[in-house]
């Protein structure tokens, strides 16, 4: 993968993440907002005060989340972001992040 190739896919996944919390927001009472600032993009979950950060890191061409949970990498496998540790898909993940943090179920998909 070229390194334009991983910026636009970093794009992609990072404005996928945005509308799928618009969407869950829109179908819930769930009060998450969101923020980006370039390459990283900051979920808030208003009623606790907690955050996941998601953000691209070009020159790994990896996409890395910080959460309660801890920090995870993931890397281009295909079609999907691959956990580099333990093979876990990054949406599935992220929604499994977002609904612990939430307290409710948060389906985060492509």
């Amino acid at each position: 993968m070229t390194d334009s190739e991983f910026l636009v896919l970093a794009e992609q996944t990072l404005n996928s993440i945005e509308a799928a919390i618009e969407r869950t927001v829109e179908d819930s009472d769930l009060d998450i907002e969101c923020s980006r600032s370039g390459n990283v993009l900051e979920i808030e979950f208003v009623d606790n005060g907690s955050k996941i950060i998601v953000n691209s890191q070009a020159p790994m061409r990896e996409m890395w989340i910080a959460a309660r949970s801890g920090g995870f990498h993931y890397r281009r496998d295909g079609e999907r972001w691959i956990n580099t540790r333990d093979g876990s898909e990054f949406f599935e993940a992220l929604s499994r992040m977002a609904s612990e943090q939430a307290g409710a179920p948060v389906t985060l998909a492509p």
